[in-house]
């Protein structure tokens, strides 16, 4: 008899899902993972409706409103519009310590429409779309901030609080919430971003600064009278132009890129007013402080040797990721853990018709959603990318990881992620997600040593004299930034 029930006990042992197999019995099997075990079809529409709403940041009203409204249904206490930005808010369940962080964000990006199909297909030429995948960003959070607040629930103590964090594409959203204090007296938090592949991410990142330059000058009609007219295009050229010369002066690893949002109406009339805005990018946010500076004499030269007159405005600021080792190793344990994301077959057809459509003919790319990568794996794509979660690491400990939601037909902000980002491909993605921070979560309120460890090190890497000072100054959310 003993031995007939060894059997059945290894054969069902080997029928469960690695995952499982990994986990003690108390993370199997509670009221946070079943509540996602049950919970697709919830986690399925909401993806959805935010990817249809694609709201561009400072302006994710329903967005936003969507996921507090979802949180206050489970009992959390929301406080929204912090830090002055109405689509910011903070929710938060439980009592007593520790207390994790969750981080979402739900702004898309422009022009970047695009309807769920394996081919390209704007919905709106020129309009919005969730290119960067935070429709799944907010909504995979949200997921896993109820499903730690389940398991509070039963009796245990400790405190999940979720930050909706708008204008995460270029409005630096989080800066402000720093500056205010809101990520303060947090023992840890976790951050996730979709992706391609699943991997707990130890890149710093580059820090960046945000600048917007109009230059005001003298119209005239710039045929008969051209000599009573300063131009302020003129001005917006001049300073492009020093600006590349400058290239030649700087750090290695150092990144500028500009546009020219406004250069004028017509060619016969001399322009009054011209803009371009920039971004500085380097991994010490020392060097971005100083390219600042340089940028700033040099707008001030162009303006002077041109007769106009230049204003300017940090429009975002974001410091490099200051790495937490021993957070990222919990994060990484469960990451493992749960894995990667497996498609049925109606999903691997979809995945293989877009493939075809973005002239990628290696399918072993659909091996890539599957697999989870060692910590420390290489992963270039993320030695270039500057985010405001970086101000954040200055503030709390923070362990980022990022999770297959897309099909690999692409790289970062492209149709091919707004399209998959929208099925059932990107919902699986984010029902991982979910896991990977009930559990991490459920691991750190059952260890007080590890959070003291994580905690420790925080403190030790960023320096015990050290006071955030955000890029952006004293100047108030740019709720209208994009003007």
């Amino acid at each position: 008899m003993k031995r007939l029930f060894l059997i059945v006990a290894f054969a069902v042992l080997c029928c469960m899902p690695s995952s499982a197999r990994k986990m003690p019995r108390a993370k199997q099997v509670n009221a946070g993972t079943a509540y996602i075990d049950s919970s697709f079809a919830i986690y399925d529409a909401m993806q959805k409706e935010i990817h249809s709403l694609a709201e561009l940041g400072y302006l994710e009203f329903k967005s936003s409103g969507l996921l507090a409204d979802h949180l206050e249904g489970h009992g959390f206490k929301v406080e929204r519009g912090v830090a002055g930005i109405p689509t910011a808010f903070i929710a938060r369940y439980g009592s007593g310590s520790p207390v994790i962080g969750l981080l979402a964000e739900y702004d898309a990006l422009p022009g970047m429409s695009q309807d769920t199909v394996a081919y390209k297909k704007p919905l709106v030429d020129g309009g919005s779309g969730h290119g960067c995948g935070h429709n799944l960003l907010g909504t995979g959070s949200v997921a896993g901030a109820v499903a730690i607040s389940k398991w509070l629930a039963q009796g245990h103590e400790g405190t999940v609080v979720l930050f909706g964090c708008p204008a995460e594409e270029g409005g630096g959203g989080k800066a402000y919430m720093a500056r205010e204090g809101c990520f303060d007296g947090v023992d840890a938090i976790l951050d996730w971003h979709p992706d391609i592949c699943n991997l707990v991410n130890v890149e710093s990142g580059l820090a960046n600064v945000q600048m917007r330059f109009t230059f005001h000058g003298i119209s005239s009609h710039a045929s008969s009278a051209p000599e009573k007219g300063r131009s302020a295009l003129d001005a917006v050229e001049a300073f492009n132009y020093m600006i590349n010369l400058m290239r030649e002066h700087v750090p290695d690893g150092t990144r500028i890129h500009y546009v020219i949002t406004d250069g004028g109406k017509a060619p016969n009339v001399v322009p009054e007013r011209a803009q371009v805005l920039y971004y500085f990018r380097n991994r010490s946010r020392a060097v971005v402080e100083d390219l600042k500076e340089r940028a700033l004499k040099a707008a001030e030269g162009a303006a002077l040797g041109t007769g106009t007159k230049m204003e300017f405005e940090v429009v975002s600021g974001n410091f490099e990721r200051l790495y937490n080792e021993r957070l990222s190793s919990v994060l990484q344990k469960n990451l493992e853990a749960v894995g990667g994301v497996k498609y049925d077959e109606r999903e691997m057809a979809f995945a293989k018709e877009m493939l075809k459509a973005s002239g990628i003919t290696d399918l072993s790319v659909l091996d890539k959603p599957g697999t989870v990568l060692p910590l420390g794996a290489d992963y270039p794509t993320l030695k270039g990318v500057s985010s405001d979660v970086g101000n954040v690491t200055w503030v709390a400990p923070v362990a980022s990881f990022r999770a297959a939601t897309f099909v690999p037909a692409g790289l970062g902000h492209c149709w091919q992620f707004t399209s998959s980002g929208g099925t059932t491909i990107g919902t699986k993605g984010i029902m991982n997600v979910a896991k990977v921070m009930f559990f991490t979560a459920y691991d750190l309120y059952n260890s007080p040593e590890t959070v003291g460890e994580i905690k420790e090190e925080f403190h030790l890497r960023r320096g015990e004299d050290f006071v955030f000072t955000p890029l952006i100054g004293d100047r108030q959310p740019p709720l209208d930034y994009r003007k």
